[in-house]
């Protein structure tokens, strides 16, 4: 007679991860309607900003959504990379765990090939329709077109159809189109929010979103592209017991200390001979004959002796200058009175793995003063749209008493209120997420203490913009008078006398005793010109840098006076003698397509002026001066 637990163990067998993920779609961000269709657009987004970046091509990516029924909906996302070759297209599109950043260590956007694949399963389990996609590499005059659905028992793509296509409007380029079942919405988790966010912190890449009949175009505002990130090796700090039992089992090297140095970042000859020395094992000792409680001296030891932190140049922050571009690029339309510069903080380090924290702030101007203040979060590149309660951005921003930096904020807890945005971008080889949906960061404490010190960065300037604030409101209403009503009095006391009237510009520097700057922007069709009128009421002959960003890299500089010394992302004039009580007029005019919003938040900086004898533009940032050395070198 079978005995109960034969019968029981008759039952069990092994599912396959398409079939575990079929039955689990919730974990991978398909929990709702509405969230539904914003992944689907995410994972299509992500996979192919990674391609264009990988391949150096400025991005141009499309989306589309067209209604087809109640719930149902045509998701298509198209891009200008590299393709994918013929061989390789169904096994990307429809092979769950099937990538090539998995073994990586290094910033991107996906790692784990499932988000595409998830696309492709989510689709034919809503509606029972395959997946199109379509494929040209950069070699051949025509594309594959394959229509495909994902065999979830098997893990394995199925091929419906497949044709060779003519695809004359694109040299290269990738396009897949699911019909999914979703939910259209608008807000803080809809589409429109994730593209916009995508395009803060994506400024060099243009990305264009249709939806039925309305067409929303997020212009490139930079052709720099971010850095490539270099793979690197794992750092014994981060490794887990299991981990590092598994590689000295599978190692071809002969001896441990051939084994760390060269499996591992950061370790050399002579910091192997201090661990080995600590765990009381020899150099020599061959890693495979090595056991459990060796693997384990092996690793205590590494917390006791110094170790250099793991190498960064595997991390790709977006840095303070292209924040700042795109959350002008994206925002202009609140026309904020202050764009905090934006803080980038050094590298650090949580159980071995490297990340980077970044922060900008966005004040006044039309943004909601009522409320709590919004929050952008954004982990490598990809915006966070669900889950902020449970994000250790969150934590983070709640930790810090924001009435010292001139915010509402009950009780000096919780989230702040008033006219802000706040930014947080966290850079990981191995970002800690809180689930596989890649919703939230979860609260490790080295992350929220780097969030909580870059967030101190930029609350402290905007702390000193509102006080500048109140000055720069007192010294403009001193220089009104000055200007207006003392020549009015020198011209009425010498009528009076029968005197010429006198110059009254020395007269003028000593009450005033700054640089005084005004802007003027306007549009006349496709052309917009500027003026910049600089005086020193000072009574030091300066040597000065003028500095104005340029609102999109497509416009053209048709003329300048003066000759502007620098003409890219930025221009530079240069004046080299404004004498006291003298000033300087600059007038220049542009070409190409802008609304009249993007003239909205141009900046003037100024160098060679101290902040405390500046008035109507800001000192040249502490990393403009790097940044843009960096900028000129790429060229």
């Amino acid at each position: 007679m079978e005995s109960i637990a034969e019968k029981l163990a008759g039952k069990q067998k092994e599912i396959s991860i398409g079939e575990f993920f079929e039955r689990n779609k919730h974990i991978l961000g398909f929990d709702s309607l509405t969230k539904s269709l914003v992944t689907a657009v995410k994972e299509g987004v992500d996979n192919a900003l990674d391609a264009c970046e990988e391949a150096e091509i400025l991005p141009e990516i499309m989306v589309e959504i067209h209604t087809v029924d109640d719930q149902e909906y045509l998701v298509c996302v198209e891009d200008n990379g590299p393709g994918i070759p013929k061989r390789k297209i169904a096994d990307v599109f429809a092979k769950l765990l099937y990538g090539s950043r998995f073994h990586d260590i290094r910033q991107s956007r996906g790692q784990q090939g499932i988000g595409v694949s998830a696309v492709v399963m989510y689709g034919q389990l809503s509606t029972g329709k395959p997946t199109i996609v379509r494929s040209k590499v950069l070699e051949k005059d025509y594309a594959i077109e394959m229509s495909i659905t994902l065999d979830t028992k098997k893990n394995k793509p199925d091929i419906i159809s497949k044709d060779v296509v003519l695809w004359e409007e694109k040299e290269h380029g990738t396009r897949f189109e699911t019909h999914i079942e979703g939910l259209l919405r608008s807000g803080d988790h809809s589409v429109f929010e994730y593209l916009k966010n995508t395009a803060i912190v994506n400024p060099h890449a243009k990305i264009t979103y249709i939806c039925d009949d309305e067409t929303i175009v997020f212009k490139r505002a930079t052709e720099q592209l971010p850095p490539k990130t270099k793979a690197v090796k794992p750092h014994i700090r981060g490794i887990e017991l299991g981990t590092l039992v598994k590689m000295v089992k599978s190692t071809d090297r002969r001896n441990l200390s051939s084994f760390l140095v060269n499996e591992f970042s950061r370790i050399s000859y002579r910091t192997v001979k201090d661990i080995c020395t600590e765990a009381g094992i020899d150099e020599k000792t061959s890693p495979s004959d090595m056991e459990i409680s060796d693997c384990k001296k092996i690793l205590k030891a590494t917390e006791k002796v110094k170790i250099m932190a793991p190498e960064t140049d595997c991390l790709a922050p977006i840095k303070s200058m292209l924040i700042k571009k795109g959350l002008k690029n994206v925002l202009k339309g609140y026309k904020p009175e202050f764009y905090a510069p934006p803080t980038t903080r050094e590298p650090s380090v949580y159980a071995g793995n490297p990340f980077q924290v970044e922060v900008g702030l966005v004040y006044g101007g039309n943004l909601p003063s009522e409320g709590a203040v919004g929050v952008l979060r954004f982990a490598n590149r990809v915006p966070l749209l669900y889950k902020k309660s449970a994000c250790a951005t969150t934590t983070a921003i709640k930790n810090i008493d924001w009435r010292i930096y001139g915010m509402d904020q009950r009780g000096g807890k919780g989230m702040p209120s008033g006219p802000a945005i706040i930014l947080v971008h966290v850079a990981s080889t191995r970002v800690p997420f809180t689930s596989e949906a890649k919703d939230a960061i979860a609260d490790i404490s080295e992350v929220v203490e780097e969030i909580e010190r870059a967030l101190r960065d930029c609350a402290r300037s905007m702390r000193t913009h509102l006080n500048k604030g109140k000055r720069r409101k007192k010294m403009a209403e001193k220089f009104m008078v000055a200007k207006d009503i003392l020549p009015m009095i020198a011209e009425k006391s010498a009528a009076i006398v029968g005197k010429e009237t006198p110059s009254l510009e020395k007269v003028m520097t000593k009450i005033m005793g700054v640089v005084y700057v005004e802007n003027s922007f306007k549009k006349n069709g496709k052309k917009w010109s500027g003026t910049i009128d600089i005086n020193n009421y000072t009574s030091k002959n300066r040597k000065i840098n003028v500095y104005m960003e340029k609102p999109y890299p497509d416009t053209v500089l048709i003329s300048s006076e003066p000759e502007p010394i620098n003409n890219g992302d930025h221009l530079k004039w240069k004046l080299d003698s404004l004498k006291p009580s003298k000033g300087q007029v600059i007038q220049f005019e542009y070409n190409g397509d802008l609304e009249k919003n993007d003239l909205t938040g141009i900046e003037v900086y100024i160098e060679g002026v101290p902040e405390t004898e500046l008035i109507g533009a800001d000192t040249l940032p502490d990393d403009w001066g790097i940044e843009m050395a960096e900028i000129k070198e790429g060229e």
